[in-house]
């Protein structure tokens, strides 16, 4: 157990404390991790000083499913019932409720969330529901985490409509693909766009 705290010690992470903390390794750096102050405790960012501009962000998943869950699905065959506008409904909804969701998210009033479904059963992911979010605000801070929550909410919502008929689905690939507006401008895909 000693070699395991002090491991833990090492990568910066005080085991002992009540509070989730970052170790400062120096005073003269300061964390990139905009979430943690300079004693190293969790802080939600003051954005009252930044420009509200527009901002979207656009993240992407999929659940893989049985090809007979799959066929389920795309016949609207499964008692809940269709699977695919009730997903879209909860990932707009988890969108909106974020804040109460990701403790350190910033409540931002939104003005547009688009959650879109597919099925698509090509190679290599095989038979899966494709999901895609985008969403907008005209604010202070970015829209990254809602997008991640509603693609989440979304793939959830498609699991437990079908985890009576499929014990296998797995989710995955969840992952900002573009973002736009703020500071740091637009990027697609991870590479910052001129």
């Amino acid at each position: 157990m000693a070699s395991l705290l002090n491991s833990v010690y090492r990568l910066g992470v005080h085991a002992a404390a009540p509070t989730a903390r970052l170790m400062a390794t120096s005073t003269a750096h300061r964390s990139p991790f905009t979430h943690i102050d300079s004693s190293g405790n969790a802080h939600m960012v003051d954005v009252s000083d930044k420009p509200e501009t527009a901002r979207t962000a656009i993240a992407r998943g999929h659940i893989q499913l049985s090809p007979a869950t799959f066929d389920l699905v795309k016949q609207d065959k499964l008692k809940k019932g269709n699977v695919l506008t009730v997903a879209q409904i909860a990932g707009i909804q988890a969108a909106k409720q974020c804040a109460q969701l990701i403790p350190l998210c910033h409540p931002i009033a939104l003005t547009s969330v688009q959650v879109q479904l597919q099925l698509a059963d090509t190679q290599p992911l095989g038979h899966r529901v494709a999901i895609e979010s985008r969403v907008r605000c005209q604010g202070a801070t970015g829209v990254e985490m809602e997008a991640l929550a509603a693609v989440s909410a979304a793939a959830l919502t498609v699991f437990d409509m079908c985890k009576a008929v499929d014990k296998t689905m797995c989710v995955g690939g969840i992952r900002v693909v573009e973002k736009s507006g703020g500071r740091s401008g637009h990027w697609k895909d991870g590479s910052k766009v001129e």
